[in-house]
């Protein structure tokens, strides 16, 4: 089998950059190694930066998002009771997010990639990258109970953090940058309409809390918790009156509670590999970062990377050219630490760590109250979460 881009990795890094391409007029090859239903179902991400969106709609992919997403201006800070809205379109030029799960785009991307694209297999294992250093890379793979090779002039892999695209890189060519955090997110899916129309991130002296949505009726929401917590140690209603405690504020809002359909716990991490190249290999999305959650950033640094490599082989067709290949890692490096920068930023701010001393809690309560009353403050965080520039 033969192509001129084997993506390893079905998310929505390795659909859209397979989107990118067939626009390009470049073939590509997708393996993954789950089934087709368990890529459209896994829980993942739901915030789309303004760049995201306007990447989805220019490759054909935004229309049911237009139709289903739900735009958002702004979110909204809780701490010491109090309520503070940062206003995103008045602080960035008109910038905004989209709430748009995941599973939502890596459905519409499939059935693109099915119906217009270059092949895409399912259960589809990808075993080794070989010869990465070569003009001629090669992916070992096992698809329907026997052992196959995909030949390429290149290979992209947005297989994650323990794919084997990473491991095909040398060890004592990489660097690794990592941070673990001493406590995680207990998340859940809730059948109930949203109790604000904006995300509302909250700091708590009892732990962070996050009110997000998928739908305008169903509701996912947050709560920090120990590292290692296991889910099913809470119950429903411990989870609610959690929550409810969290979010309390000194007007008359109130948290609507639902049947709880699902939840588990996130860990919190930060690691970047450097560098994202390697010969003809190129690393895409967790395969070479991951942030927090904190600033919904993970979903967006994937688009960015895969925008990048597609612009880069693209230039190379029209002009021969490698240098934007060349400068694949250094470009999205520099993305990539903005967006660890704004992710820690975030958690720091919000989460109360274990053995917090009074004095680290009021330097957080002050720096949410320079948030609340300093523009210049609102700003930089408007535009870092609405996202960074795509190069």
């Amino acid at each position: 089998m033969r192509t001129t881009v084997g993506i390893i990795g079905a998310g929505p890094a390795g659909l859209l950059l397979a989107r990118l391409l067939h626009n390009a007029g470049i073939d590509s090859v997708v393996l993954e190694s789950r089934d087709r239903g368990y890529v459209e179902q896994r829980q993942r991400a739901g915030i789309l930066e303004q760049g995201t969106v306007d990447v989805l709609r220019a490759a054909g992919a935004g229309a049911r998002m237009d139709r289903e997403g739900l735009r958002h201006d702004g979110i909204e800070l809780r701490f010491a009771r109090r309520r503070h809205r940062i206003d995103f379109p008045a602080l960035t030029g008109g910038r905004s997010v989209t709430v748009y799960a995941q599973t939502e785009v890596c459905k519409d991307l499939i059935a693109l990639q099915l119906k217009e694209g270059g092949p895409l297999l399912f259960e589809a294992e990808a075993l080794a990258v070989e010869g990465a250093d070569t003009d001629g890379p090669r992916v070992r793979f096992r698809h329907e109970g026997r052992e196959d090779v995909l030949e390429c002039e290149y290979v992209v892999g947005c297989d994650g953090s323990w794919g084997v695209a990473r491991k095909a890189i040398p060890e004592e060519l990489t660097q690794v940058f990592e941070r673990t955090y001493p406590f995680g997110w207990l998340g859940i899916l809730a059948d109930v309409p949203p109790s604000h129309d904006e995300l509302v991130y909250a700091r708590h002296d009892r732990g962070f809390a996050l009110l997000s949505m998928r739908s305008p009726v169903v509701s996912r929401l947050y709560l920090q918790v120990p590292e290692g917590t296991d889910a099913d140690s809470w119950s429903d209603r411990e989870i609610w009156d959690e929550l409810e405690r969290r979010f309390e504020t000194d007007d008359d809002w109130r948290l609507a509670r639902g049947p709880i359909t699902a939840k588990s716990v996130t860990p919190m991490r930060s690691h970047v590999h450097e560098p994202m190249r390697h010969g003809r290999l190129f690393l895409a999305g967790d395969a070479a970062h991951i942030v927090p959650p904190t600033g919904a950033k993970g979903l967006n640094l994937a688009v960015g990377d895969v925008v990048t490599f597609a612009r880069a082989l693209a230039h190379r067709a029209e002009t021969g050219s490698d240098a934007l290949l060349d400068a694949y890692s250094q470009t999205c490096l520099r993305r990539v630490w903005q967006a660890e920068r704004f992710s820690y930023e975030m958690t720091t701010l919000l989460h109360r760590p274990p053995g917090a001393t009074p004095f680290e809690d009021r330097i957080q309560l002050a720096r949410l109250d320079r948030l609340a009353s300093a523009r210049a403050a609102e700003q930089d965080l408007a535009e870092g979460y609405t996202g960074f520039a795509l190069e």
